[in-house]
């Protein structure tokens, strides 16, 4: 029989997608009071290869990433998505519009990059309280690979720049805790 050990840490980063670039400075505050200091900012990327969030965000939308220098427990991203949830809708009711931010947490290990989600599906774990996770990337051969179900955009080189460049820090984290 295996032993049942703990996990280690792992390292928070949440994906924000948005047309108003003063939303994304007051989300990234919020976040970074709740969750502590951002180490790493992504640049801020056009999002205009879907119109998938049209109809709520409208067009001219922008992507990018920030991950979070202190390590989580794998465990309370559902806790994360719960509030980048409540943290939507305090922006939405604010100011009065459908969608002014996406927030998209997850987190990353030695291996993969994990997103969490309030959709079910086939590839969908459920974690509790009506959050599931998926792995949207492995690390294998000294980079990222996508899965058939891997977001398109995850898969662009430079999201995998990003995330390869996060795992550096990770890494080198974890050599500190131990």
């Amino acid at each position: 029989m295996a032993h049942i050990s703990p996990p280690k840490p792992v390292k928070l980063f949440v994906g924000c997608i948005f047309a108003d670039k003063k939303v994304f400075e007051d989300a990234y505050l919020i976040l970074s009071k709740k969750y502590g200091t951002i180490d790493i900012f992504s640049d801020i990327w056009d999002f205009s290869h879907t119109n998938y969030y049209e109809k709520e965000m409208g067009k001219n939308l922008y992507k990018t990433f920030i991950s979070f220098k202190d390590l989580i427990l794998p465990e309370t991203i559902k806790d994360i998505k719960i509030f980048s949830n409540e943290l939507e809708e305090s922006f939405q009711e604010t100011l009065d519009m459908k969608r002014p931010i996406n927030l998209d947490p997850g987190y990353l290990d030695a291996a993969k990059v994990i997103l969490a989600t309030t959709k079910d599906y086939t590839h969908r774990i459920y974690l509790a309280s009506g959050i599931y996770a998926e792995v949207e990337l492995f690390y294998q051969q000294k980079t990222y690979h996508a899965w058939p179900w891997t977001y398109p955009d995850y898969q662009f080189p430079h999201y995998i720049d990003f995330f390869l460049g996060v795992r550096k820090v990770y890494r080198e984290q974890l050599r500190h805790i131990n």
